[in-house]
């Protein structure tokens, strides 16, 4: 072991056992400057037979950096968050930056305090997946520069799909298979994204078809009395549903009712989630391009972080169909 053992080495002392410079040793291991490659890979490895590792506190103190970022999101158990966090933890990590993850679990109180303790622990920046359009919470983020997802609140930039776009592909494609009778299925409409895909569903219907009836549930797979009421009153040949977690549920109560999905009902769900293609039938539903909204969302953060004055950007990403084996004709 080097003279280094048993204290932490410094970044002078690797320059020192290397043979360059401390600029040069800097450059390789935060991986900016310019050194070439062979020094570079020469620098890492004396690096890491000392067992050198940056302090970050120092580098903090230095830059007013942290190399963190926050990531809030609603809820875990649904799939959609899982595989939109490990994008953004992927791309951050690629990008120099670590990820603190906070489930707030759909509660305001635990959002504004998830908010609150990122923004003391010094965080470079915060993505930000809001429980609703209440952007009064967002006070507990104080200066820190914040990206918003699936939420158009005023004051930050903000990142979304085109929801009424998907919401009216979800209907055309069932009046499409020949349905004139058809319920719509929200989620919670404190969201304006549900809002917004009922209300572009519920439109198209009305004009095209007939709305047989319209209710809202909260992102589950267990379904409220209104909604089961509406399912059970047998008054829809289709439904539209805001998201594949509902739709799911909904599947799961016509099985246990004795329907089948499509012969007697059909469903469209929306977000395609990991578990759409692995449902009985594999459901139908509207993409959501939520690989492209990680990237983007991560890409944007980092440019308010560098460039917080810069005017304040609203991205949208379309929507596309995805076809299983949920949707069919009416039954006779």
């Amino acid at each position: 072991m080097s003279e280094t053992s048993g204290r932490r080495p410094t970044l002078k002392e690797v320059a020192r056992a290397a043979g360059v410079s401390v600029a040069s040793a800097s450059y390789a291991i935060n991986g900016t400057g310019s050194v070439g490659e062979q020094t570079r890979e020469h620098i890492l490895a004396v690096a890491a037979q000392l067992g050198y590792r940056p302090n970050l506190s120092a580098k903090a103190m230095k830059t007013g950096r942290t190399g963190t970022i926050g990531l809030v999101v609603p809820d875990l158990t649904n799939p959609f968050f899982p595989s939109l966090a490990q994008v953004i933890i992927q791309t951050a990590r690629q990008r120099g930056y670590s990820v603190l993850l906070t489930d707030t679990e759909g509660s305001p109180d635990a959002e504004r305090q998830s908010l609150q303790l990122l923004s003391e622990r010094g965080v470079d920046g915060v993505i930000w997946f809001p429980v609703s359009d209440d952007s009064a919470v967002g006070e507990a983020i104080g200066g820190t520069p914040t990206v918003v997802l699936d939420r158009n609140l005023a004051g930050y930039d903000v990142i979304h799909a085109d929801y009424a776009q998907g919401g009216e592909l979800a209907a055309r494609r069932l009046i499409a298979a020949g349905h004139t009778r058809i319920g719509v299925i929200s989620g919670p409409v404190a969201a304006s994204s549900a809002r917004q895909r009922a209300q572009a569903a519920a439109e198209v219907i009305r004009t095209e078809a007939q709305l047989a009836w319209q209710v809202s549930n909260a992102f589950s797979l267990d379904l409220e009395p209104a909604v089961l009421a509406a399912i059970d009153s047998r008054d829809a040949t289709a439904i539209v549903v805001g998201a594949d977690l509902i739709a799911i549920g909904a599947i799961r109560h016509l099985h246990a009712s004795g329907l089948k999905v499509p012969e007697d009902v059909s469903i469209i769900g929306f977000d395609d989630i990991p578990w759409a293609p692995l449902n009985t039938p594999p459901l139908s539903t509207i993409e959501m391009p939520s690989e492209e909204m990680a990237l983007e969302a991560v890409e944007l953060l980092l440019r308010r972080i560098a460039q917080p004055d810069e005017p304040r950007r609203r991205v949208v990403f379309n929507v596309g169909l995805i076809e299983r084996a949920s949707v069919g004709p009416p039954p006779r």
